[in-house]
């Protein structure tokens, strides 16, 4: 178990990526930089933490950049984040998990911190195929051959994607909010007005006044998304602030406005991802070890404790509901976010 002393006490695809349904290389590059990986240290007020320097990693079609934490031959976790979020939202998970263990990758998604892509001329596409896609390439580049993929938001849908379509790359996974894998035709169906209003940046999203919204007030309406996100979480400025600055990559308007019009069938995605995504929408059922996790205050979350995706996970699984604790789980409730991969690891 992990307790509060341990928690004190550390804290277009490239020629060598490959598809989702294709298998590892048997040499992958990587531009990695050499020697330990770096575990958080502690800056700032109430003992928070930060990652320390940043690691780049040609993959695919990006240079992925990723924080990472443990011993370089522990088994592998990769937490991804959300949106607007980056891989602060891990900023205390990964140290927890280090103290465990295991080897952790926490990346920049595509459009965030210091990921970028290797080409100009590359689409910036943000449909959930390429960036599942992109975690696939980075496993390659990192000669990882195996993880546990944990995940919330955008990354939880990319991680259920991993483990639907490549179960032999995913060992376990953890995924707040169940299944998200999008099926576009179903998102033509309105929801109940409760939750459409929960969406309301999606709709905003949909228009130039909306995309002109994003490029000219990123911070502010970030920070209205966080606070209507976690209404219980009472996040300071210099936690808003760290995280922020992920905002400022040059691709990160058009990742974001890409993949909410692309959700909504607004914008179209890469030819070379039609069949996934077909694949995708029919709603594959994730075999792996399963821990779903639900923020109880999350805007987002569905009623009845994970009842509405259960059928969606056929393996080993359990489901915890997080008392007062809103949309950023790992990062509002660290310890149990850790412990949920420990405990899915041992399923």
């Amino acid at each position: 178990m992990i307790d509060r002393r341990t928690f004190g006490k550390v804290l277009g695809t490239g020629a060598a990526a490959v598809s989702l349904t294709g298998a590892l290389p048997a040499a992958a590059a990587s531009a990695a930089t050499p020697g330990r990986p770096e575990a958080a240290t502690r800056t700032g007020p109430g003992g928070r933490t930060s990652f320390g320097p940043l690691k780049q990693v040609h993959a695919g079609v990006l240079d992925i950049g990723y924080a990472e934490a443990g011993p370089a031959d522990g088994p592998a976790v990769i937490l991804l984040h959300g949106w607007p979020y980056d891989i602060h939202s891990y900023v205390d998970v990964a140290p927890l998990l280090a103290a465990e263990g295991y080897r952790v990758i926490v990346p920049h998604l595509r459009g965030h911190g210091t990921t970028r892509f290797l080409s100009g001329r590359t689409f910036r596409n943000a449909e959930q195929a390429a960036i599942a896609q992109d975690i696939i390439a980075l496993m390659d580049a990192l000669r990882i051959e195996k993880a546990i993929l944990a995940g919330y938001d955008w990354g939880s849908r990319t991680a259920d994607i991993v483990a639907a379509l490549r179960p032999d790359r995913c060992k376990a996974l953890v995924s707040v909010t169940g299944y998200l894998i999008t099926n576009r035709e179903a998102n033509k169906s309105p929801l109940p007005p409760k939750a459409e209003w929960a969406w309301w940046y999606q709709y905003y999203f949909a228009t130039e006044r909306g995309r002109l919204g994003l490029e000219q007030n990123r911070h502010d309406l970030a920070r209205q998304i966080w606070e209507f996100n976690s209404p219980t979480w009472a996040f300071d400025d210099a936690t808003f602030e760290r995280t922020a600055t992920s905002f400022d990559n040059p691709d990160y308007v058009a990742i974001a406005i890409h993949n909410y019009r692309w959700r909504l069938g607004l914008a179209r995605g890469e030819n070379r991802y039609e069949l996934i995504e077909r694949r995708l929408a029919a709603g594959p059922v994730i075999t792996v070890p399963t821990i779903t996790l639900d923020g109880e205050t999350d805007p987002f979350t569905p009623a009845g404790e994970g009842a509405s995706y259960r059928g969606k996970f056929a393996g080993p699984y359990a489901h915890r509901t997080l008392k007062g604790i809103g949309h950023n789980v790992p990062q509002e409730a660290p310890e149990a976010f850790a412990q949920a991969v420990v405990d899915v690891d041992g399923f």
